[in-house]
């Protein structure tokens, strides 16, 4: 079983999880385990050859938004099919993912 990770900014849970995937250095969680209310899209995307179109939102919290902060595939490439609709988060200061207990600061 895998640590629980959790994303918070500002001491509120966006997203927390026992069953999450790690691609590239980024930990994706399931859809149903990340708290849409502070989820804004946002006009941004990009592209990857290998996992296809990502959709990015905006991070809102209390007030504060933070650009741009979580990214997911909603049709993803062959690949990365299992992962569609797993959210992504950047790593900016204000998010906190805590894994094993152990609260990291995402840079």
């Amino acid at each position: 079983m895998l640590p629980t990770a959790t994303v918070k900014v500002n001491g509120t849970v966006i997203a927390r999880s026992d069953i999450y995937e790690t691609v590239e250095g980024n930990i994706y969680f399931p859809p149903h385990s990340v708290n849409l209310e502070f989820l804004e899209r946002s006009d941004t995307s990009s592209y990857c050859p290998l996992k296809g179109t990502a959709v990015y939102y905006n991070v809102k919290v209390d007030g504060v938004t933070i650009k741009d902060a979580a990214w997911c595939y909603p049709e993803p490439k062959d690949k990365f099919r299992q992962y569609k609709d797993f959210v992504a988060f950047c790593m900016y200061a204000p998010l906190m993912l805590h894994l094993k207990r152990v609260p990291f600061r995402l840079r």
